[in-house]
């Protein structure tokens, strides 16, 4: 059986930590991904082990990564990640043509760089803004992809939030995938409470067919998330009947 990771942006209002793990660990789940920062990584990491939990992944912002590379490095270290994934830019800070996406493409490739050289690996995390047209009809993911040589995690769901086809990107750039986000898109004026997100298995994505797919891709972790869930046993414990279903 495929171990199963959950991004714990999911769980944010559900604290605390040690309960939402304990939580995670009953139901079955082998792996998480954290995010943001972390005060006390070594306690952390002592609760991962004694949960028999692990954290391959873990999302850092990409100032932090910038700025204070080597405090994201020694955290992440210590809790045993091994790729660091840059998860979003805030609006005011996406680029808004196609050289500010190359000179992101070139920031990104700096930072990879340094990345490489403490040990890790890294990727990029997609939301819905990637795939939204330029005026001059170029794609930002697109950009981002042809012009680094960055892995990426993608997020199926929010390029359907776009409005485009994630089989169509998997076709291209399947091999770029390091790793795979599984949520679910609720169906059109349902879920409002939950800005529209779903339970994997409970929305309108097409998971037979993106499973399917995204088997025959290097993408290692597959991490089940929901932006906003307001039950988080319910999120979790769904999610995964869905995954474990799906894929055998």
């Amino acid at each position: 059986m495929r171990p199963w990771s959950f991004q714990l942006y999911s769980a944010r209002i559900f604290p605390p930590l040690a309960r939402i793990l304990k939580l995670l660990a009953k139901l079955g789940y082998s792996q998480v991904e954290g995010y943001g920062d972390y005060d006390n990584p070594r306690q952390l990491r002592s609760v991962l082990d004694h949960l028999g939990l692990t954290m391959p992944t873990i999302h850092i912002d990409l100032t932090t990564l910038r700025q204070s590379p080597n405090q994201a490095f020694q955290v992440s270290r210590c809790l045993g990640v091994g790729t660091i994934i840059c998860p979003y830019l805030t609006t005011e800070t996406r680029p808004v043509d196609t050289p500010g996406w190359i000179q992101l493409g070139d920031a990104l490739m700096a930072v990879a760089s340094q990345c490489r050289a403490a040990g890790f690996d890294f990727a990029w995390h997609n939301h819905d803004f990637e795939f939204k047209q330029l005026p001059d009809g170029q794609w930002p993911m697109k950009l981002l992809l042809d012009h680094t040589d960055i892995g990426w995690e993608m997020d199926p769901a929010w390029i359907v939030r776009a409005k485009s086809d994630p089989l169509v990107w998997i076709q291209k750039y399947g091999p770029r995938l390091q790793a795979v986000h599984l949520k679910d898109l609720a169906p059109a004026g349902e879920n409002a409470n939950e800005d529209g997100w779903s339970d994997v298995g409970f929305g309108t994505m097409n998971w037979p067919q993106l499973l399917c797919v995204l088997q025959s891709t290097p993408a290692k972790w597959w991490v089940m998330e929901h932006d906003k869930p307001n039950d988080l046993e319910r999120f979790a414990k769904r999610s995964l009947a869905t995954a474990n279903k799906l894929v055998q």
